[in-house]
């Protein structure tokens, strides 16, 4: 049943209760949206909240290797204008949410449909590739980052209990454990019954993500460190600390703009977080509010938490700051932020792969409506609750889908590299092209003009810093691959 129907039930039901007797109701504006949807009661701190508790994620834990190879100048600078750039187009974005007119229009629910509506049939199908895969990708991210926390917390352990111990661990075992709690978590049918994991999940990032910054703070007050260089990594010998082949120095420095590009790639729940806002003021001016005290928050964060950790480790930095060598005392807070990332990528995971399982089981549903085997509901009995629905399409379906995560992940265990691919990947086109091209329609912008002029040249430019994002994710993976061994005990 949807929305509008249970507008008109709720309606009709409070027609009655108002002497109404053939059921036909006055619509109510106290009560109801003019969308028949129950009167959202959201406002910019809730949606800044939102947008906040969403975007703090594993992102951050890269920024302190992203600005290493950077330095003190270029690093700070090119990570707000990211901020700079994904504040503007989040503007633009917000005045697409009603369509034709920003104020008036017709509403949108999810970012897809959003396109749907100013761009047509064709943009859509290339909007849902890429947020699909980008979906697709994050899984695998998660994946990766989540054992490989798993795994520093028992070397940690080792460490401290045998200083002379090697404590070699492979990722492997972490990651099918991960996926097998995956593979449990994914057989839950609706999104909305793990609205629970999600605050979990968004506690935990906050905890690890000031954790990180604690440390890196601790460890710049000890002194004797180096706290980093103007130009960051420098051109020498790869095997010293700190020091890269000029080629290696090229490609991270695009890696870890892919990188810095994840840590604001979320434009993706921007339309689903307007849509809670009430009106009036405006939905689109009340979003553009969130949107702002949400990054400049954000940006605030990423700044003080990659800053410190430069600041604390200069160019040695580590590619994920809480699984580095570096933070070994005090080392039960490490290992307890290491569990914090845990716990958030376990509910992550789901956050982000259950619209993927929702589009794929839904559509194959409409292709074979009278299918058993993808549309028959079997009720398994619990000790506790009320009965499982068990699908047997969504079983064999989400299990493969873990499975082959999990097992790229083991393929592939690359944390930087793949988050750098996956920004470099959904940056772009999320966040910049989509938003500029519907404003754009939506405003009947003459071509040529001035301001049309300046947005396609902000899309192109933005585009090139993707592509070179994306070339030097991958010119990283080939790299760390040549020497990686699958499965080894330090893999």
């Amino acid at each position: 049943m949807g929305w509008e129907e249970d507008g008109k039930i709720a309606q009709a039901e409070d027609g009655a209760a108002n002497g109404d007797s053939n059921g036909s109701a006055v619509y109510d504006p106290t009560k109801f949206d003019e969308d028949g949807k129950p009167r959202r009661k959201g406002n910019v701190m809730t949606a800044s909240a939102h947008v906040i508790t969403a975007v703090i994620g594993s992102g951050v834990l890269s920024l302190a290797w992203s600005i290493a190879q950077m330095g003190w100048i270029a690093g700070p600078s090119v990570l707000l204008l990211f901020a700079a750039v994904t504040y503007y187009t989040s503007c633009l974005l917000a005045d697409c949410y009603r369509y034709p007119d920003p104020v008036t229009g017709k509403r949108n629910y999810t970012y897809m449909e959003t396109v749907q509506a100013n761009l047509g049939p064709k943009q859509v199908w290339a909007c849902g590739l890429v947020q699909y895969s980008n979906l697709l990708g994050t899984s695998i991210g998660y994946t990766i980052t989540g054992a490989q926390s798993a795994r520093a917390i028992t070397k940690s352990n080792c460490f401290h209990s045998n200083p002379d111990s090697p404590c070699l661990r492979s990722n492997n075992g972490y990651m099918i454990s991960f996926g097998i709690v995956q593979l449990v978590l994914s057989q839950i049918p609706n999104f909305g019954e793990l609205w629970w994991l999600s605050y979990v999940a968004a506690g935990m990032s906050f905890i690890y993500s000031t954790i990180g910054l604690g440390l890196g703070i601790g460890k710049i007050a000890e002194g004797g460190y180096s706290h980093g260089s103007i130009s960051g990594t420098s051109i020498g010998d790869p095997s010293l600390a700190g020091y890269n082949t000029r080629a290696q120095k090229t490609w991270n420095v695009f890696n870890a703009l892919g990188d810095m590009a994840f840590a604001y790639s979320f434009s993706l729940i921007l339309i689903e977080i307007q849509d809670t806002l009430k009106a009036p003021p405006a939905e689109n001016k009340s979003m553009k509010r969130a949107t702002l005290i949400a990054i400049l928050t954000t940006t605030g964060f990423y700044m003080s938490v990659g800053c410190a950790g430069y600041a604390a480790f200069g160019n040695a930095s580590q590619g994920n700051l809480l699984t580095g060598f570096g933070f070994y005392n005090p080392y039960w807070l490490v290992d307890f932020a290491n569990a914090c990332v845990v716990v958030h990528l376990i509910g992550a995971y789901q956050v982000y792969t259950q619209p993927l399982y929702a589009f794929i089981e839904e559509w194959v549903s409409s292709k074979f409506p009278k299918s058993n085997f993808i549309n028959k509901e079997h009720y398994v009995k619990l000790p506790f609750g009320e009965p499982l629905p068990i699908n047997h399409f969504r079983l064999v379906w989400r299990s493969i889908y873990v499975v082959m995560t999990t097992i790229v992940s083991m393929l592939l265990p690359f944390f930087n590299d793949i988050l750098g691919l996956i920004g470099a990947f959904a940056f772009w086109p999320l966040t910049v092209y989509f938003p500029v091209e519907m404003y754009i329609h939506q405003t009947r912008l003459p071509r040529w003009s001035q301001k049309w002029i300046l947005l396609q040249s902000l899309s192109v430019v933005t585009f090139v810093v993707s592509l070179a994002a994306a070339i030097g994710s991958v010119a990283s993976i080939v790299s760390d691959v040549q020497g990686y061994k699958p499965f080894s005990n330090d893999a």
